[in-house]
């Protein structure tokens, strides 16, 4: 059942399952938070209280928001203070953030800013530091190649049968629900002014989140999947993530054969890394 926080400019949609130490989830760009829907019961059934938010302008949070950056963006720091929010909105903190994709840089961000509300972090597929363009990759690497053309075609013409595309290719490991899954992203973003928001993440950069990343002082976990095509080498930049972190409080998980949506792809193997990570580190 949908239920909703009103924030300041807004209100982000969410849904709660379980009782115990609180685990916010927060998705990626163009999708919504049912991506989390095989995984979040994992957790749950674990004694965790699983509260799983759609991103502003996503799913059924509302549209329209103020970016903090003043432009008309979805930020990483704009998700990160909208969780921060619903975590003391709810109560039940501190929380374990895990985000993906673009709010796996808000997780950063929000660990970095408010540790008293977040003990630990799990990143997934994460874009929390800044990309240098591989256009080498782009002819050598075929995998990578498949995922950036539909990509850069979404955010260059606005269209969601690219964006549909490149969902396609981003999970290799198709679930038996896959169709059904893209079906519903489709309908979603045809609702009005629902693509708008989506495109509203492509102007904002991981900038703000690669700044914060030394002022982290609270575990993180990043799981990457291996055949993500997102990244030339995903497994290079979730290492890459892990040592930009103070030392000693990152580490990797690898999720072979999935690709930018592990979590929906595998979520079994997705939660095997996760949830001894919450047992060590979330009372």
């Amino acid at each position: 059942m949908t239920e909703y926080v009103d924030i300041e400019g807004g209100r982000i949609a969410y849904d709660e399952i379980g009782t115990g130490p609180l685990v916010v989830l927060s998705h990626g760009m163009g999708i919504d938070r049912n991506a989390y829907k095989h995984l979040a019961p994992m957790i749950a059934a674990a004694g965790y209280r699983v509260v799983n938010t759609d991103m502003r302008g996503h799913g059924e949070s509302s549209m329209g928001w103020a970016s903090v950056t003043g432009k008309e963006a979805i930020s990483r720091t704009d998700v990160a203070n909208d969780l921060l929010a619903v975590i003391e909105k709810l109560g039940g903190g501190p929380a374990v953030v895990v985000g993906h994709s673009l709010s796996g840089g808000s997780a950063t961000i929000a660990a970095a800013q408010r540790p008293d509300l977040v003990r630990a972090i799990v990143e997934i597929n994460p874009f929390t530091l800044t990309q240098k363009a591989d256009i080498m990759a782009l002819f050598t690497n075929a995998r990578h190649r498949k995922g950036m053309i539909p990509l850069m075609g979404t955010m260059m013409f606005k269209s969601l049968g690219q964006w549909l595309k490149y969902l396609n290719v981003a999970m290799p490991t198709k679930p038996a629900d896959f169709d059904d899954y893209l079906a519903e992203v489709a309908a979603k973003l045809r609702e009005p002014g629902r693509m708008a928001e989506f495109m509203k993440t492509g102007q904002s950069t991981p900038a703000d989140a690669e700044a914060q990343v030394p002022n982290v002082t609270q575990p993180a976990l990043i799981i990457m999947g291996t055949a993500d095509p997102d990244f030339p080498s995903p497994e290079a930049e979730g290492q890459r993530v892990v040592a930009a972190l103070p030392a000693g409080l990152g580490s990797l998980g690898l999720v072979e054969g999935t690709g930018h949506y592990p979590q929906f792809e595998a979520p079994d193997r997705v939660a095997a890394l996760i949830l001894p990570f919450l047992k060590e580190h979330h009372a």
